[in-house]
């Protein structure tokens, strides 16, 4: 159980949700780091006295720093900052809740400390699953899931002897705000549209994602990396109501399900208090009064981004990172108004037509095969 925790990203909606569980559990702030919110990191920094917080953009640490000048609260800026704070010795924990490839560094950084990974950064596993299993086998640190779906598929887990036992994974969707929308429809959806997420209360990227069904994808990668499953024992179905979680298989065909309200402090604090269970956050699901559960097939000619996602998958190596890469590039740029929705799939399947594939990647081609997804993602 963790007592002491460094969170990356906590000003972000997951990072927000998190400090509730943590001021609930009465668990101690190593370290909070954002992006450029000065205003919610000074709040947060007054409420909970971390050591260190960080800054990514230069000026706002100068800012932060400035506005703390009354605490003994140091205040650091950029990756060196990120990396400190993922590396701090009274840290048991590094709660990793930034956006896109920057949390994979110091979530390789806080692995070789030896510190457990509450990780719903997907992009870490996404873009470099093998190499950070195999660090944190190696340096005897645990990955526990923050991610609902990967959440509900650990705690499903607990019941097996062994994988030998696993027939499949079966993640959940949502479908998103457009699902049953017809495919021409779909493609031409405005931000305000891909903004309006049914059930979940998220940050503008992971909507955007769950809006065209990447995010499920991206998922599906993680899901095979955290469990070291092959793709063909993976399934995915849309489930509209956002109560089952996910489910595990197993090989006498008996089917364990996670349930619960669709919150997201309740996988924040079971990452944090595992194997132990403490008193909820979040509020009970009843049953008497919940909507009937429904599930169907995902529809990859609708959803193109889950489509192209599957076939990383299949290919692995590095095709992977720039699936992921030049996702993050055109999801920016959809957002910023430059794209319509349904460019996003087309950069993304020309990234993954142009960039090189390296089979058995190091981290250096990892971080180059990103930077050109990006870079093909941008400039088509």
């Amino acid at each position: 159980m963790s007592k002491c925790i460094s969170l990356l990203g906590s000003t972000g909606s997951i990072g927000r949700q998190s400090l509730e569980v943590i001021a609930a559990c009465g668990m101690t702030v190593a370290a909070l780091t954002a992006n450029r919110d000065v205003e919610r990191m000074e709040e947060q920094c007054r409420q909970f006295r971390p050591e260190l917080a960080v800054m990514m953009d230069p000026a706002a640490a100068a800012d932060l720093r400035t506005r703390l000048a009354d605490t003994p609260i140091r205040v650091s800026s950029g990756m060196e900052g990120l990396i400190e704070a993922a590396t701090l010795e009274r840290a048991d924990t590094v709660l990793t809740a930034v956006v896109g490839m920057v949390g994979l560094r110091p979530t390789l950084a806080a692995i070789r400390q030896g510190k457990r990974i509450a990780l719903a950064n997907k992009e870490t596993l996404v873009c470099a699953g093998e190499l950070v299993m195999e660090a944190a086998d190696a340096h005897g640190a645990e990955i526990v899931p923050v991610d609902s779906e990967h959440s509900a598929i650990f705690q499903c887990l607990q019941g097996s002897r062994d994988r030998g036992e696993v027939k499949r994974l079966i993640l959940t969707a949502s479908g998103g705000p457009f699902w049953g929308w017809e495919k021409e429809k779909i493609a031409s959806a405005t931000v305000e549209q891909a903004l309006k997420h049914p059930n979940w209360s998220m940050g503008a990227k992971i909507t955007v994602d769950s809006a065209s069904l990447m995010n499920k994808g991206l998922e599906f990668i993680e899901a095979m990396r955290l469990y070291r499953l092959p793709p063909e024992k993976i399934s995915i179905v849309v489930h509209r109501e956002s109560i089952v979680h996910s489910l595990v298989e197993y090989c006498d065909n008996a089917i364990l399900a996670q349930l619960g309200v669709p919150d997201m402090r309740l996988p924040i604090q079971y990452a944090l208090t595992w194997p132990a269970r403490t008193a909820a956050v979040a509020k009970p699901l009843d049953l008497l009064t919940c909507p009937p559960l429904t599930f169907h097939a995902p529809d990859c000619d609708s959803f193109p981004c889950l489509s192209l996602a599957l076939e990383a998958a299949r290919t692995r190596g590095t095709a992977t990172a720039a699936l992921n890469g030049a996702n993050e590039a055109a999801v920016a740029l959809f957002l910023a108004g430059k794209i319509s929705f349904g460019e996003i799939a087309q950069r993304v399947e020309h990234a993954l037509a142009t960039v090189p594939v390296v089979g058995k990647p190091e981290l250096e081609d990892v971080l180059a095969a990103d930077q050109a997804a990006r870079r093909a993602a941008e400039t088509l």
